[in-house]
């Protein structure tokens, strides 16, 4: 029998930040013409592997081979060479860059060489025509940071794509795409893997995505090799969860969690005495919705519809086409701090631009939403209390509440943005995204805490590209055609995958 060639072999791999243990032997093999998951809970360990397969991280230990060489501490010149590519979960974009230049910037392998305008431009549009053609046409020459998160993605993807690399790692690529562009991703990855033999290494925890696209499946956990190359169609879903180590009923782990967070209820300043009365009312284009206090509502459908109410809801944006009211009154921001002191709260998906403050302690990120409402740029007694009580019920670790959010995982990182309003209970909500990125466990602990949070009177606005999530946790959604606009509302038995494609025009 044949011995089979692997393209990348990574051995007793080692890796620690301080005296934070995070790759404690780790072992993973990638054969050409392959797509291989990387499987496990957030802080596993999964995207410190990746940074240092891609060389943005030095290994402490253990041995690295690729194409049959063995490769030093360092492999920065590989992804340089252009033999791996890679899309971080963080995204890693110019934002002062138009996208041609970004998409096209790391081709030019010499310091000396020219660039040409021209040529970036098509490029790009080849690169971006693979997943989107009209995006390819339409933004090629935008500035990246004009970009909304769900597009940053599609220039991140399109880079590595186009880059004509032997090894793709694919950190959570899905986590901002429609399902339909999903569907044209894995069928460029298919033609790429059938007609170079591409190796692709897959990271998700979306169980139907890992076994529409992947072969074979290898588990971290806890920094070990927990499942070594099994095949896809030798493991079941149930196993995998369990070789993750997060076995637990889940369901009951979450409601702990949210039973837990009982000290939202403590007060803040006054504002959790606030009353939560008082309807939303949200129309556009002859199509309105009611949401009532404590109700949770979905956004389905292209991100350019629930992007525009978001922006609306929140004071990001001008309201424009829509018409806001609370209790017949209109209800439009100024400004994002006018909503927060109104008693409206934001998480945004894009965690990394948008949501964690990196170069602050995890005690500030805590109570950054709670310093805009109150007006206060010094951390008080209380503050520090409640934010240690925080992070036990929400069974956050953190070495200290003086550590920077990067020593968090990506899924870590989320909840403490949603940790951030439990202090408040805003009178809305609005969550854009908010489980991109994170593992079952934090998802179930997530929705638990948002349902908690409806209870206590608090109207959640949710949109999310996962239409399943959707089914499981609204009972009212508004769905949005692919051009933005508002198509019909949802309701009861009517929330269900199938009727939410057929709403939006979207698959499931």
């Amino acid at each position: 029998m044949t011995e089979q060639r692997f393209l990348l072999t990574a051995r007793s791999i080692v890796k620690s930040f301080g005296p934070t243990s995070v790759l404690k032997g780790f072992d993973l093999s990638i054969a050409p013409g392959e797509v291989h998951a990387f499987l496990g809970g957030n802080g596993a360990g999964k995207s410190t592997l990746i940074k240092i397969i891609s060389g943005q991280f030095e290994r402490d230990g253990g041995t690295l081979e690729f194409d049959g060489q063995a490769i030093g501490a360092s492999v920065g010149g590989h992804v340089a060479a252009g033999t791996i590519a890679v899309v971080n979960q963080e995204l890693a974009l110019l934002p002062h860059l138009s996208v041609a230049e970004n998409i096209a910037m790391p081709r030019l392998r010499r310091g000396t060489a020219k660039y040409s305008e021209r040529a970036s431009m098509e490029i790009a549009v080849e690169a971006l025509s693979l997943i989107d053609p009209q995006f390819a046409r339409e933004s090629s020459g935008r500035l990246v940071g004009d970009l909304t998160l769900h597009e940053r993605q599609l220039v991140e993807i399109a880079r590595a794509l186009g880059s004509g690399a032997k090894l793709l790692l694919l950190d959570e690529p899905t986590a901002n795409l429609t399902a339909a562009e999903t569907i044209r991703l894995f069928a460029v990855l298919r033609r790429l893997i059938a007609d170079t033999g591409l190796a692709v290494l897959f990271v998700s925890h979306r169980m139907r995505e890992i076994r529409q696209i992947a072969d074979v499946c290898t588990i971290i956990r806890d920094g070990k090799t927990a499942v070594d190359r099994v095949a896809l169609d030798a493991i079941t879903d149930r196993e995998i969860i369990e070789c993750m180590g997060q076995s637990i009923v889940v369901d009951e782990a979450a409601a702990s969690v949210a039973e837990s967070a009982e000290l939202a209820e403590q007060d803040t300043g006054g504002n959790n005495a606030r009353i939560h009365a008082g309807a939303l009312r949200i129309e556009r284009d002859g199509v309105a919705i009611e949401v009532p206090a404590g109700a949770i509502i979905g956004l389905a459908g292209a991100p350019v519809g629930p992007s525009s109410l978001i922006d609306a809801l929140t004071g990001i944006a001008p309201a424009g086409s829509w018409a806001i009211t609370r209790d017949g009154a209109r209800v439009s921001y100024g400004h994002p701090s006018a909503g927060a002191r109104d008693g409206v709260g934001f998480v945004s998906g894009d965690r990394s631009n948008k949501g964690v403050l990196a170069t602050l302690p995890i005690v500030d990120n805590l109570v950054a939403a709670a310093r805009v409402v109150n007006r206060r740029s010094v951390v008080k007694r209380e503050e520090i209390e409640q934010s240690t009580r925080l992070l036990d019920a929400l069974k956050i670790r953190a070495g200290s509440l003086w550590d920077l959010p990067a020593t968090l995982s990506g899924g870590t990182q989320q909840k403490l943005l949603i940790a951030r309003w439990l202090l408040l209970r805003p009178r809305l909500l609005v969550l854009e995204e908010p489980t991109r990125g994170v593992d079952i466990r934090t998802k179930r602990e997530i929705y638990a805490l948002i349902r908690k949070m409806a209870r206590q009177g608090t109207t959640i606005v949710w949109w999310s590209t996962e239409y399943i999530e959707l089914v499981e946790l609204c009972d009212t959604v508004l769905a949005f055609d692919l051009d933005g606009k508002p198509t019909e509302v949802l309701r009861h038995a009517d929330v269900n995958e199938t009727q939410l494609a057929a709403a939006t025009g979207m698959a499931a």
